[in-house]
């Protein structure tokens, strides 16, 4: 029996600008199907792109795996379009196929932006404004359920992913999120208050993991990006000297090198357990 190709969709919500983003999402694909052709050399695969913020194109409901990007502006900003409307559908489609099973089951991993816009639809907390942008090499806490889950369990308690963003996940509405066989998988503080209140990682529904961070980020685009005159003064008008100081000895850290490797591990141990043996 022959096998179709798997198909990979990364879903660019980055609205036409230019970031280090979709770079790393394209390289964890290229890694990916590396990774696919080494154990399954008979399956093909095939990766595709879809911009619907800005082309206003449907997303494709004939692939196996999604990564949703982050992107610019409000997660309101769409709403009553027809790409946010669709997006929604979308959304709603994956989830039910993963509750059915069977080989026409289909998976969303859903980044910073799209985790905003998924977290809306689903209503499983609320979206609220930050009174401050937070950007940088933040920490991120696992809960125990994340502890336990595929997506974070290679990082224990704590791990430290590259932020960027104006608006936060706060107040789950825990019954909701168990009514959708969801848990919340990662937070801004390890007791929810002290650092912040924010939702950082959600396995949100069947089929839907998301997380409020960029773990597609690697080290030379954060590099990069922290090194830059104006993002410097920026990091240390909120955060302080001492603060940017240690997020570049995070960065210059062989410990902390391996997580960015690890992470695109867990990418590919995500997608890898979905489907890669699936018949025509």
């Amino acid at each position: 029996m022959s096998l179709r190709p798997l198909r990979l969709c990364i879903i660019d919500m980055n609205n036409a600008h230019v970031n280090q983003a979709m770079r790393c999402l394209r390289g964890i694909a290229a890694s990916f199907f590396e990774h696919v052709a080494a154990h399954n050399p008979q399956l093909s695969c095939e990766l595709v792109e879809v911009s619907p913020r800005d082309t206003f194109d449907p997303v494709p409901r004939d692939c196996d795996l999604y990564v949703s990007s982050g992107g610019p502006g409000s997660p309101f900003d769409g709403d009553g379009t027809p790409w946010a409307d669709d997006y929604g559908r979308f959304s709603d489609g994956v989830v039910e196929s993963a509750a059915r099973g069977g080989a026409e089951a289909r998976a969303l991993f859903a980044v910073c932006y799209s985790f905003e816009m998924v977290v809306r639809h689903f209503q499983v907390a609320q979206i609220a404004p930050r009174a401050e942008r937070k950007f940088g090499v933040m920490p991120i806490y696992t809960t125990s359920e994340g502890q336990r889950h595929p997506l974070l369990a290679a990082f224990g308690d704590r791990l430290f992913a590259f932020e960027h963003r104006n608006w936060e996940a706060v107040e789950p509405d825990e019954s909701r999120l168990r009514a959708l066989g969801g848990k919340v998988l990662a937070r801004e503080s390890r007791d929810g208050v002290s650092k912040g209140r924010a939702l950082l990682a959600l396995d949100v529904a069947p089929g839907i993991e998301a997380v409020q961070f960029h773990p597609e980020a690697d080290r030379p685009g954060v590099m990069n990006w922290v090194a830059r005159p104006e993002q410097a003064a920026a990091f240390k008008a909120v955060y302080g000297e001492v603060t940017y100081q240690a997020m570049l000895r995070t960065l210059e850290n062989p410990l902390s090198l391996a997580i960015f490797r690890r992470f695109g591990d867990a990418a590919r141990a995500y997608a890898g357990g979905a489907r890669a043996h699936r018949a025509a």
